[in-house]
């Protein structure tokens, strides 16, 4: 079963682990066909799009007019918790759109973008989504990125489909017409997961075990005195357990927290790796304590919301641990401009002026991303675009993977788990000298592994 990443909103921060893995049978990775990517300029959207006229087009249903798509996108830009990460997603499909519409439009409309912040709040969240569908009369919403989506439930009654989205709470293993970036194959029929389960593989504690043979399978992860957050660290301990590591679990007092007892316990224990249930404050603050007390790692493993271009800015304090920083997940690093779809992002970013160490991260690919997946679905449907034959793209049986964006995935429903999964990831360590991420593995559709699949509880 493809589980969602794991990715929980925490009451006092959060967290979304990074590689997320694909879900797919061994045949999916041999012989597939992808397009030919087109030469940047041409009027494409991406993977399957092509220059299209407008001639034929209809105002075949809620908003979408024979020249226009208006879509929307739900995200805690503004929150109390980390008001760098939310606004990624929001970046990246603004840029999409702008781009998108530069060069030809979806089957010849114009994308309409309209967005809400919800400021991190439950209440706000709901206001957006029916502000966004009842007075904006939105088709779809894409690339969501909403701390707490209490609004998902009328999104869902309402058969709007939402695209793309960093699955931030449990609403997208829930809901089946919520699409988030990863792919599900939970039944998704209002509850949660599988039998109230989660699933989630060992594939990121397989690489650095393989990666680093000789280095002892000894593992730190450190969590909030927070439910979901212990929650979201006991499952990666639960991971690290099922390869063989020993593992020192550490909690943190949100209010009072202690990160030089933390620092001291691992460097005693031998720890070389480290994972966490903590926001970019608490990793940051962490890493602050870890070099005060000259505890050497392998790798601090950070989750795809850290991989962002500020991180010079944001541990300078802490150089050692710096240069130990790793972040695992399964979308094209957005460094890696040889790709493709990598490096049209990256050129629209320069040109709206958003390619600073603030603006420039992961999570604003992965917005582009699932504005690329919304693009290639609604322009599967031709002159007469409708929800229904939006969603039969989207739960099509093919696995997508975005003009080579992302790693293949798809949504299905299971009704069995299976004890193993085959799991691809990409890995990047940030070089200070650099000031960049650097890929780690060849080709991440081929870092390529068969692990245990575990579950853990929803709620």
């Amino acid at each position: 079963m493809r589980r969602a990443c794991l990715a929980l909103a925490l009451a006092a921060a959060l967290t979304a682990l990074g590689a997320c893995g694909t879900r797919l049978p061994d045949s999916a990775f041999t012989g597939q066909q992808h397009p030919s990517p087109a030469p940047s300029g041409s009027a494409t959207t991406g993977s399957s799009a092509t220059p299209t006229p407008t001639t034929g087009n209809t105002a075949s249903d809620v908003g979408v007019t024979p020249t226009t798509i208006t879509i929307g996108q739900i995200a805690s830009v503004t929150n109390p918790f980390d008001p760098q990460s939310f606004v990624g997603p929001t970046l990246g499909l603004q840029a999409f759109v702008r781009y998108t519409n530069a060069h030809g439009g979806v089957h010849g409309r114009q994308l309409v973008l309209r967005t809400c912040d919800d400021q991190g709040s439950s209440i706000e969240n709901n206001v957006c989504a029916h502000t966004l569908i009842q007075k904006d009369h939105v088709f779809a919403l894409v690339s969501n990125a909403a701390i707490d989506y209490a609004g998902a439930s009328f999104v869902n009654a309402q058969n709007v489909p939402d695209v793309g989205a960093q699955p931030i709470d449990n609403a997208y293993n829930t809901y089946r017409n919520l699409f988030d970036i990863y792919g599900e194959s939970y039944p998704r029929n209002g509850q949660p997961g599988l039998h109230g389960q989660l699933f989630g593989g060992t594939e990121v504690y397989r690489y650095f075990k393989v990666k680093f043979p000789q280095v002892p399978l000894k593992a730190g992860v450190v969590e909030y005195n927070q439910s979901d957050s212990e929650r979201f660290g006991n499952s990666i301990a639960q991971g690290l357990r099922l390869e063989g590591y020993t593992v020192v679990v550490k909690v943190v007092n949100f209010a009072l927290p202690d990160y030089n007892s933390i620092a001291i316990a691992f460097k005693h224990a031998g720890v070389q790796y480290v994972y966490d249930a903590l926001d970019n404050g608490g990793n940051q603050r962490l890493c602050n304590a870890l070099d005060d007390n000259d505890v050497t790692l392998t790798a601090k493993v950070l989750t795809t919301q850290a991989w962002n271009q500020s991180v010079n800015a944001d541990y300078a304090s802490s150089p050692k641990c710096r240069n130990e920083l790793w972040v695992t997940g399964n979308t094209r690093n957005y460094e890696d401009t040889k790709y493709h779809q990598v490096a049209l992002f990256r050129q629209q970013m320069s040109a709206d002026g958003d390619d600073g160490s603030k603006q420039l991260s992961e999570w604003a690919l992965e917005g582009w991303a699932g504005g690329l997946w919304f693009a290639d679905a609604a322009n599967s449907c031709g002159a007469d675009l409708t929800r229904s034959c939006l969603e039969k793209f989207m739960t099509r049986s093919q696995p997508y993977d975005g003009d080579g964006l992302l790693t293949p995935r798809k949504f299905s429903v299971d009704t069995v788990e299976p004890k193993t999964v085959r799991d691809c990831i990409n890995v990047a360590r940030w070089v200070s000298s650099k000031d960049s991420w650097v890929t780690q593995v060849p080709n991440m559709d081929t870092n390529c592994f068969r692990v245990p699949n575990f579950s853990y509880p929803a709620n």
